[in-house]
């Protein structure tokens, strides 16, 4: 009677082990697509600001500014979506190639094997993901200067809006990561502001040199 208890506490414990792996198991996989989101919208906040900073110091009316700004949205999350895409694909192709050498996807039903398929990552929804996430962290120096003629205020700004966004980036990305959310935001806040700096100024002496 005793080891039957016994061995009843012991498959009940099992039972919560493997749930309380798979939890985990779910958590780190929500936890990777999420803080690659994150840097994805990261990409797009810190290169479409840097785009819009560099062509706003030659030219500074605001018109030329969110036409760089949207240029520069649609440009990164085409590149964005084609890149994951190729690459997602790749990966695909080498698990299924992985399969059908192991001798798995034959002795395997379609209904199987479809459910098999469905496990693996698929493309196109990798790309669409990668494309949103860039544009979403692209339209936050467009919404900051769309509304401001004035050049001085309208740089300042989107220099605020920002840096307010690659902070909350910064500990959103050290917060999924597990890393010390503090010093992630202030490295991710002073290299945005480095990107944005060396690109104004370069663009800064390059168009004044008459090119």
């Amino acid at each position: 009677m005793a080891a039957n208890q016994a061995k009843a506490f012991d498959v009940e414990g099992q039972v919560q082990e493997v749930e309380e792996e798979i939890k985990v198991f779910d958590y780190a996989k929500r936890a990777q697509w999420l803080r690659a989101a994150v840097l994805g919208a990261n990409d797009g906040l810190l290169s479409t600001t840097s785009l819009m900073m560099g062509v706003g110091a030659i030219k500074k009316d605001v018109k030329t500014m969110i036409l760089t700004g949207i240029a520069g949205l649609v440009a990164g999350a085409c590149s964005m979506a084609i890149g994951e895409l190729v690459s997602v694909y790749s990966q695909y192709d080498i698990e299924m190639a992985q399969m059908k050498r192991e001798g798995r996807t034959e002795s395997m039903g379609a209904e199987e094997l479809e459910a098999e398929k469905e496990k693996l990552p698929n493309p196109w929804q990798a790309a669409g993901a990668s494309a949103l996430a860039f544009s979403v962290g692209a339209l936050v120096p467009l919404l900051g200067a769309a509304f401001v003629k004035d050049y001085v205020v309208r740089v300042g700004v989107v220099i605020g809006v920002v840096s307010f966004a690659l902070l909350g980036f910064g500990w959103l990305g050290a917060v999924l990561g597990q890393a010390p959310a503090v010093k992630a935001s202030l490295r991710v806040l002073v290299g945005g502001w480095l990107a944005m700096g060396v690109t104004f100024g370069l663009t800064k002496l390059v168009g004044s040199t008459g090119l």
